[in-house]
């Protein structure tokens, strides 16, 4: 091509979308002003030819795949905010094109390119009985070898391909995509998505609109598909990938989290970055509160803490794991061989979806922003899950739950909400846990749900810190006592501080409040259409008439091999029979005449393994000595070898009487199988999940008892030597005297529309539907304002830092704490809150030489950014 009259400028990841973006965005934006430099653009021009520019095209050059044509919308959505008349000019908007598959044969003489994954699976399916083809997948452009490149530059004119504008409709659908005014507008577009839609790049030019409906709607799906989890198994692809290879490497030993994300890499067809991957891994171990209830893989490591929200979990090069304990209590593995499972390139991959015995979108909440929908579900406790399930069994109206975090010790409320419907889901109300312990000092034993102990610790950093020097802090101290697990600060602050503290409220004063929503709950349905549900038992029905199919379906298959295997043991007998008898000789005789008697005989013709119809996924032996093959492979061959493959000595007495028994048992477990109802099948597996539940959590509770007790000795004293200078702290003991002081409690006018609660002891708080002013001014700026303040100051929190915004209470229902010589009980079980954050563009690197972990963002499940409060409507609209 040559460097005369070509440049080259490559874009660091994705580069901004303008279309609702700040002036100052803009012009802070590097990328964007680079593009301006080189270009010649001047802002505001509108330009009738390309005389005064630099360059007299713009050619993207970018992956292939979907975050590469995400990449080519935000340069058009750049051009067309900026410089419309650019891009309406022939010619100028060009984007060269490599391929993303190429399959071959006959040592390369054949080859087909694919420059999309949909014109791809077309081809595959169109031509499934061809052999041959081996199938090679370009990631990206460094995927392309250096004699490739310059084939694809040798014929620029065939690669490259002009974007034209033929109507305003171009103009007005690059606006929709990308712009905020249009979120039912893109709603309606994604819902129109017609799977197998691909772009026809055999074409010299492009329409925008064929690009905006044929092409990004493919990056927008599968954006969605990364971000929405499967109200079936609770998975998005990568999780769903990450624990098909657990299972199929019946992994019960320790493994590296980086080995693990390179078999899962190899074995399912996955197609992104390993890091991503190992980050995903973790997201699945974790165990710390707020995090998983049930975490289906194994965290033998460091997978981060509740101190800093999992973000001090350490390298993947150092962490091991294996399948947690409840991993196949809650997916069984007598469900796998019902499953449909995918197929890339003659490989068999993950089922489209799996199917546990309780729907673990509830047991392990989900959070995701994708295009056009977000998604954020709390936590529920696993026991109120399967009670529900069970009264959906019986045919019993199932009971409102309210969330609950494994390990949690602060206390959540149902907050019924004047004016609100029950189809815009429900908000809770979180609290930590305080006590006052004299006039002048404070403890903080627990923090709302996603709150970390590192950023608590800052926003105490923050009050000890005067407005002016002359002014005294709002805290004068802290001292910290917590481990990973719990959370123990004691605070000292001026008496009254802490008088004007319980005035207007300690709770709200120290950010021990939050709320969490069910407004906000959206999933992939089990048509696989994006739904919005608005309240946990809602998922909990769909789930459920899914599931109870399967049940059928278990049934059925179960009843196949048991009947086969009485068959094949019948056939055995009367074979052994008939040849000790003399009416069937074997000896010097060819096979073929020996199948031929065995035809007439009425004999039948099974697989030598055990089952003619087997499980359609491979299993395999790698290096965990328990894994093993659950049955022969689909499709194998019927024959009679498992009869004439018997060795001699089984035409003796003792094998006869053998079979025979084994028969009688076959015959006893068919009519077991045949009176066994599949709901009855579905409780016995309920049962033995409930179980192991307690049995893991007798453990973990074991486990916290000893490392208390050890932490316990280490802090009397009992090792030898003591370290020099200042003393380590050690926890106070438990104070006589003091009060732990009750969340704000105001009694409901209303009670909650979805009938009695499962978890006990709720407390009911109230608020106006209608508040405008969604947070309270913070302590320090009301202490700014107010007059009698004195020389009481408080330093203000960093805007980083500050919290969410929250429903407001109204002035009779203000949430004024107790005093301090109230006396509660102690703090019953809680569950999480979720925090409200605005929006935030994304920004992933994306160049020739670093890999893309676009799905790792999508894969954190438990991302405190991630959260919405009540607040968070259902079509809230994050931008590509």
């Amino acid at each position: 091509v040559g460097r005369d009259r070509y440049g080259v400028f490559p874009l660091r990841g994705k580069l901004l979308n303008v279309r609702d973006a700040s002036t100052q965005q803009v012009m802070n934006n590097a990328e964007i002003t680079y593009l301006k430099q080189i270009l010649g653009l001047q802002h505001g021009k509108k330009y009738e030819d390309t005389k005064s520019l630099r360059y007299g095209h713009l050619m993207i050059m970018t992956d292939q795949d979907h975050d590469g044509s995400h990449i080519k919308g935000l340069v058009i959505n750049f051009m067309h905010h900026f410089f419309p008349s650019l891009v309406k000019m022939p010619g100028f908007m060009v984007e060269f094109v490599t391929p993303i598959v190429k399959a071959t044969r006959n040592n390369g003489k054949d080859v087909k390119v694919f420059y999309t994954l949909p014109e791809y699976e077309s081809w595959k399916e169109a031509s499934a009985n061809e052999k041959g083809w081996k199938i090679k997948y370009y990631k990206g452009l460094g995927t392309s070898t250096a004699k490739e490149a310059k084939e694809y530059f040798a014929d620029l004119q065939k690669n490259s391909k002009d974007f034209t504008y033929t109507c305003d409709e171009d103009g007005k659908l690059i606006e929709m995509v990308f712009s905020k005014k249009h979120v039912d507008d893109r709603k309606r577009w994604l819902n129109s998505f017609q799977p197998g839609t691909f772009l026809d790049h055999n074409c010299s030019e492009i329409p925008y609109k064929d690009f905006i409906n044929k092409e990004l709607i493919l990056f927008s799906r599968a954006d969605l598909e990364r971000s929405i989890p499967c109200i079936l198994d609770g998975f998005k692809p990568g999780q769903r990938k990450i624990m098909y290879c657990g299972f199929k490497r019946n992994l019960k030993s320790d493994i590296k989290v980086a080995q693990f994300a390179g078999y899962v890499s190899e074995h399912s067809a996955y197609h992104h970055g390993e890091q991503s991957l190992a980050s995903t891994i973790v997201g699945l171990a974790q165990d710390y509160v707020g995090s998983n209830n049930v975490n289906l893989l194994f965290p033998s490591g460091q997978f981060g803490t509740r101190l800093q929200g999992g973000k001090d979990s350490a390298s993947p090069r150092y962490i091991y794991t294996r399948l947690g304990p409840l991993a196949r209590y809650l997916f069984r593995e007598e469900d796998d061989r019902l499953l449909n499972y995918l197929d890339e390139d003659g490989q068999s991959i993950e089922p489209e979806w799996y199917l546990p015995v309780l729907p673990l979108v509830l047991l392990n909440g989900a959070d995701g922003i994708g295009t056009g929908w977000s998604t954020s579900i709390p936590n529920y406790n696993p026991k109120d899950v399967a009670a529900n399930v069970k009264r959906y069994i019986s045919g019993m109206p199932m009971e409102s739950m309210v969330p609950w975090y494994k390990g949690f010790e602060g206390e959540i409320s149902r907050v019924i909400t004047k004016g609100a419907s029950a189809d815009k889901g429900e908000s809770f109300s979180v609290s930590g846990i305080i006590n006052i312990i004299d006039e002048k000092t404070i403890e903080i034993v627990e923090l709302p749900l996603r709150k970390w102990t590192q950023d608590y610790k800052d926003f105490l950093e923050a009050l000890m810190k005067p407005v002016k020097k002359e002014q005294q802090p709002f805290i004068t101290d802290y001292k910290e006592y917590h481990t990973d697990t719990s959370v123990h600060f004691v605070v000292t602050l001026p008496e009254k501080n802490l008088e004007l503290a319980q005035k207007q409220g300690i709770y709200k004063t120290f950010k021990l409040l939050t709320t969490i929503s069910t407004s906000n709950m959206h999933l992939f349905s089990s048509e696989g259409l994006i739904k919005r549900y608005t309240a946990p038992e809602e998922i909990i029905e769909e789930f459920c008439d899914k599931r109870l199919e399967f049940y059928q379906k278990r049934k059925d298959c179960m009843l196949q091999d048991e009947e086969e295997q009485m068959k094949r043991l019948d056939n055995k007998v009367r074979f052994i029979l008939m040849v000790v008898n003399g009416e069937l000789v074997i000896s010097n005789r060819k096979k073929a005449d020996i199948e031929s008697d065995l035809d007439n005989l009425g004999f039948d013709r099974l697989t030598k393994g055990g089952k003619s119809k087997a499980s359609k996924q491979n299993q395999e032996n790698d290096e965990d000595d328990e894994a093993s093959p659950k049955s022969s492979k689909a499709g194998a061959k019927v024959s009679y070898d498992y009869l004439l493959s018997m060795p001699l000595w089984s035409l003796s007495l003792e094998k006869v009487q053998d079979l025979q028994n084994e028969y009688d048992q076959k015959k006893e477990a068919v009519q077991k199988i045949r009176g066994t109802k599949p709901t009855d099948m579905w409780l016995d597996d309920i049962e033995q999940l409930e179980e192991n539940l307690d049995v893991v959590a007798a453990e973990e509770k074991k486990l916290q008892e000893e490392l208390a007790e050890q932490q316990q000795r280490a802090k009397g004293g009992k090792g030898k030597g003591k370290a020099k200078g200042k003393s380590a702290k050690a926890a106070p003991k438990k104070l006589a005297v003091g009060v732990k002081v009750a969340p704000p409690v105001i009694e409901a006018k209303a009670p909650s529309k979805r009938g009695k609660a499962a978890a006990p002891k709720k407390r009911i708080t109230q608020v106006d539907s209608d508040s405008e002013d969604d947070f309270m001014p913070s302590l320090m700026e009301r202490l700014a304002s107010r007059s009698g303040a004195g020389d009481i100051d408080v330093a203000k929190v960093p805007a980083a830092k500050a919290p969410a915004k929250r429903k407001q209470m109204s002035k009779k229902e203000s949430l004024d704490s107790p005093s301090p010589q109230q006396k509660t009980k102690t703090v019953r079980r809680v569950s999480p809150v979720k925090k409200k954050t605005a929006a935030k563009k994304k920004s992933i690197v994306l160049s020739e030489t670093e890999e893309s972990d676009s799905e790792f963002e999508n894969d954190s499940e438990f991302d405190s950014d991630a959260l919405c409060d009540d607040e968070s409507e259902s079509d809230s609209d994050f931008e590509m």
